[in-house]
């Protein structure tokens, strides 16, 4: 059985709400970052980075979000979360994929994590790298609003549901926790969180009424505002 290794409302969320998607039998296995879990020696055995999540599949061990995501949509071709074999509309899901996987999450994390990101031990210094990088998020925010605007909606690659919109909304409810300035000045909304825009908005809200996602807010525990 496969056993996806996950901390709620870290990036596993997004294979946790692909095998609920799914509906392919699988288990949990919480790794309590609260207790370091994340750095025991036998996590390091499964992913030497310490990071979460993991996916076993009997000998098969793998780490990297994305990774997951398309070992899965391969394992499982029946259940239709990539499309077709047209490379042209496959070469457009790796294009968001690897972007969102490749640009947009990290620039969150470093939101997030600012101080593993200088040596510096100026707090001001800190703060500016901080709202700098909330800037670049807003730009990349736009991005996925354009997308799903050119798409024709409700999903990424219009109407079809995919990988590409569970991915998107691990990372649009991500920016909830945004603050509300920028560079010492009430930023736009635009600026701040996936909420603001016209078309991420609703389809945050469409995932989140979904029965997947909220299998895996509850299995998870996660808090409201979910988004």
């Amino acid at each position: 059985m496969l056993t996806l290794h996950y901390y709620p409302s870290n990036a596993s969320i997004t294979p946790h709400i692909l095998l609920e998607e799914m509906g392919v039998p699988f288990e949990l296995k919480l790794v309590d970052r609260t207790q370091g879990a994340h750095k025991s020696p036998d996590y390091l055995k499964l992913n030497p980075n310490g990071l979460i999540p993991v996916l076993v599949d009997g000998d098969l061990v793998l780490y990297e979000t994305a990774a997951i995501c398309l070992y899965l949509v391969e394992k499982f071709p029946e259940k239709n979360f990539a499309p077709p074999s047209d490379i042209a509309k496959r070469a457009e899901f790796y294009k968001w994929l690897m972007w969102m996987t490749n640009t947009l999450q990290p620039a969150i994390i470093m939101y997030f994590y600012t101080d593993r990101y200088t040596a510096s031990s100026d707090l001001q210094r800190v703060a500016e790298i901080k709202s700098k990088t909330q800037e670049r998020i807003g730009a990349m925010l736009k991005q996925l609003d354009d997308q799903l605007a050119v798409s024709g909606g409700p999903w990424m690659m219009g109407e079809t549901f995919s990988v590409l919109d569970v991915y998107a909304f691990m990372l649009g409810r991500w920016t909830r926790g945004f603050e509300s300035t920028v560079n010492g000045k009430l930023s736009t909304a635009k600026a701040s969180d996936a909420n603001a825009w016209p078309h991420l908005a609703p389809f945050l809200h469409r995932m989140l009424a979904r029965e997947s996602v909220q299998r895996v807010v509850e299995k998870e525990g996660l808090k409201s505002p979910v988004i």
